[in-house]
């Protein structure tokens, strides 16, 4: 499913194909650095799949959508199956935006269409890892319903991700 979502008049919100793995690894790499999360420090940048997120996504259960802005990628967002987690489980994944898109209300109506996506899948609780530096992000996860929760779930890698959130969905 490839339906392309027009949200504003230059903006489009569409399922990632595997033609734009390497625009949106372009973005999470931009966006990573200007926020200093660095590989070395196992942030998203160091994850062996960053290339590949079609693929990754194209999973049961899984999906990612890219948002573009005037025909070019400028950010995203996805879910799939916690791992290591109960199979209800899933983990709000990979949400970046570029300053271009931010203050727009994207990033809160992205998150909304991947957990009405991921409770469409069967899970009831989405799970999220972040970084205390991402202020904006962790006051919208709470106004979403995402509560804080006490260690990290599953088995993400992300080992420098301070902030562990929880939602039913």
């Amino acid at each position: 499913m490839t339906t392309a979502v027009k949200t504003q008049q230059n903006v489009v919100v569409r399922r990632i194909t595997c033609d734009d793995n390497a625009e949106i690894a372009r973005v999470i790499r931009a966006v990573s650095a200007e926020f200093g999360l660095t590989a070395d420090k196992g942030y998203t940048v160091a994850d062996p799949n960053l290339d590949t997120l079609c693929e990754m996504y194209s999973q049961p259960r899984s999906a990612y959508w890219v948002v573009e802005l005037d025909g070019q990628i400028a950010g995203g967002g996805g879910v799939s199956a916690l791992i290591g987690a109960d199979d209800d489980v899933c983990e709000l994944q990979k949400m970046y935006f570029m300053p271009s898109l931010r203050g727009k209300g994207l990033a809160k109506r992205l998150a909304i269409q991947v957990m009405a996506h991921a409770k469409e899948q069967g899970f009831k609780r989405c799970y999220l890892e972040t970084t205390a530096s991402l202020t904006q992000a962790i006051a919208l996860y709470e106004h979403l319903g995402f509560e804080h929760i006490n260690g990290a779930m599953g088995s993400t890698g992300h080992v420098d991700c301070e902030v562990t959130m929880l939602k039913t969905l």
